[in-house]
Order: C-alpha cells, then sequence, then structure tokens
C-alpha cells in the first residue's frame, strides 16, 4: 500500500518533538512581548470548515503541548488567530523576540483579548521556564507582519533591549526549541530563516536587540539541530 505523505509528515513531527525533550534534558536545565493591532484576515479552507464544525474550544481543552518542557499558558482567543499550519501556510521562519518586561506579566498581556498580541512560547531570562502560549498549527500575533505570522514561530524571550540579562541557560533552552522547530518544519538553520524581530519587514521594534548574541546563539542552534533526529 503507498505510504500516505501526511501521515508520514506527521510522525516527523512526533519524533522530532520527542527529540527535542530527550535534547533538553541531557545536559540542559529541566524546563518548565505588543504588537499586532489589526487581526489576520487570511482565512483558509480548513480554518473555515472547522468553523463550520463548531467552536474550537473543545479542541483547547486538550492541554498537551507541541514542545514537551514546556507548560501550557494558553493566550486568550483573541490574540490569535486559528489555523491549520502548515497544511494551510508553511511554517518557514523563526522570530526572536524579547519582552521587554517580566515573564509573568507577558502572560497577562497575552491573556487581555484587548491587547491584540501573542507569540507561541516564552522564555525566562533563567532559562528555567518555558511557557507555550499558542499552538504552532495556529498563526500568533506576533511580528507585525500578517505575512510573516502566518509563516512563523515566534519565540518571546523575558529582558530589556537596554540590559545584559541573557544567560547562557536561557539562550541554551532557546537553541534547543528553535534546533526542534526546524527539525520539525525542515527549517534551514540560517539567519535568512531564523530572523530577530527588528529584521521583520514593517516591524517598528528593535528586539531583540545589540545584546543578543547571534553567533553564539547560532552556534547553539546548529549544534543542537545535528542532535535533533527526525
Amino acid at each position: 500500500m503507498e505510504e500516505n505523505p501526511l501521515s508520514r509528515r506527521r510522525l516527523l513531527w512526533g519524533a522530532a518533538g520527542v527529540a527535542g525533550a530527550a535534547l533538553a534534558t541531557a545536559g540542559l536545565p529541566q524546563l518548565m512581548g505588543p504588537e499586532e493591532k489589526v487581526k489576520p484576515a487570511l482565512p483558509s479552507p480548513v480554518r473555515k470548515a472547522r468553523a463550520a464544525a463548531g467552536p474550537p474550544a473543545a479542541v483547547r481543552r486538550d492541554t498537551s503541548v507541541d514542545y514537551a518542557p514546556a507548560v501550557w499558558i494558553e493566550a486568550d482567543e483573541s490574540n490569535y488567530s486559528s489555523s491549520d499550519r502548515p497544511e494551510a501556510y508553511p511554517i518557514e521562519y523563526v522570530i526572536i523576540h524579547l519582552t521587554t518586561d517580566h515573564f509573568s506579566r507577558m502572560l497577562r498581556t497575552f491573556k487581555d483579548p484587548a491587547e491584540r498580541v501573542s507569540a507561541h512560547y516564552m522564555i525566562s531570562s533563567t532559562g528555567a521556564r518555558i511557557a507555550q502560549c499558542v499552538r504552532e498549527r495556529d498563526v500568533a500575533w506576533h511580528s507585525n507582519s500578517v505575512w510573516y505570522n502566518h509563516r512563523s514561530i515566534g519565540i518571546e524571550h523575558e529582558g530589556w533591549v537596554d540590559q545584559a540579562v541573557y544567560s547562557d541557560a536561557m539562550y541554551q533552552a532557546s537553541a534547543v526549541l528553535t534546533a526542534t522547530i526546524c527539525a520539525k518544519y525542515d527549517v534551514p538553520v540560517d539567519r535568512d530563516h531564523i530572523l530577530g524581530h527588528v529584521e521583520v519587514p514593517e516591524s517598528t521594534h528593535e528586539d531583540p536587540g545589540h545584546r543578543w548574541n547571534w553567533d553564539k546563539y547560532m552556534k547553539l542552534v546548529e549544534t543542537a539541530r545535528r542532535r535533533v533526529r527526525t
């Protein structure tokens, strides 16, 4: 019987998630920011079918996460778009953000329906906590660009542009997460596909700022990617 390509792809995603979780526990710590003002309006047939089938609340009662070391702390439904990526839109980028606020306050921001902002993941400055706030299949509002939002995973990091708060553990935790995402969706590990928020067209933000060590970070991601097997 001919193999179903979609079934095989889902097996690869699952394998990448398991591999990333194993890597996060192998010598790395145990791992437990306002932008989009206009709600994206790029409906897909899948999204329309899901809406016709009934409210999405039943789906979101499942608190499992896409990345095993994270904890599920859901953003308000007014702050992201439901989708079925990568079928609806390809995932081609990882975008690095800086919260410019405390971890707990940013979580409250994502839960406030008036803020119209979210990210898929948030990492504490110590690297000890990772929260997943939006499913990878859904579209977080994090980059100021509707086009990039639909094709990226957004990762927030607790910190401030003018303060050196990037710990080695945070870099490592983030690198393993990014490497796992790259493995899962075949995102190239390079600076054309792993971007800072400031590098997104139409962005009005400066994060992650000049203190973010891109050379160090990319080396960590490359090392982690070689160890994450699909």
